[in-house]
C-alpha cells in the first residue's frame, strides 16, 4: 500500500480528482460514440437519421433511461471542465491552500450540477 495513503485524510479535492479522470474517460467513450453516431447519422440517409432521433427518443419524448443517461453525459462534460479550469488555476501557482483548495473542489461539483440543471431546463423547457 502507498504510504500516502495512511497519512492523508479524504477530502473533496481528492474527489474532484478522482471525478476529473472518470467523467474524462466517459466523456471519451461515451461522448465520443454518440458524438459520431451523430455525424454518422447526419451524413447518412433519413432512415440513419429517424433512427438517431428515434433511439434519443426526441420523436416521442424523452426517454428516462436515454434522457438519465444524456444527463449523466451533460454533467460529466460539466464537471471535467469545470475541474479542468480548477487544474489550471493551480497549475498558475495558485489555489493550493487548503482552505482554498477545498473551497474550489465544492465549487466545481455544486457548478455541474447547477449547470447541468440549466442546461436541461432549457433544452427541455424549448420542447427539444
Amino acid at each position: 500500500m502507498s504510504p500516502h495513503l495512511t497519512i492523508w485524510r479524504w477530502g473533496p479535492h481528492m474527489l474532484v480528482s478522482i471525478l476529473h479522470r472518470g467523467t474524462g474517460m466517459a466523456l471519451s467513450i461515451g461522448g465520443l460514440f454518440l458524438l459520431t453516431w451523430f455525424l454518422l447519422a447526419l451524413s447518412g440517409s433519413a432512415q440513419s437519421w429517424e433512427t438517431f432521433t428515434g433511439f434519443l427518443g426526441w420523436k416521442l419524448g424523452p426517454v428516462p433511461l436515454i434522457l438519465l443517461g444524456l444527463v449523466a453525459l451533460t454533467w460529466s462534460f460539466f464537471q471535467h471542465a469545470l475541474s479542468g479550469v480548477r487544474h489550471l488555476v493551480m497549475d498558475v501557482g495558485a489555489g493550493f491552500e487548503l482552505r482554498t483548495n477545498k473551497t474550489m473542489a465544492y465549487m466545481t461539483m455544486i457548478g455541474s450540477v447547477l449547470l447541468t440543471a440549466l442546461f436541461w431546463a432549457v433544452l427541455l423547457g424549448k420542447g427539444a
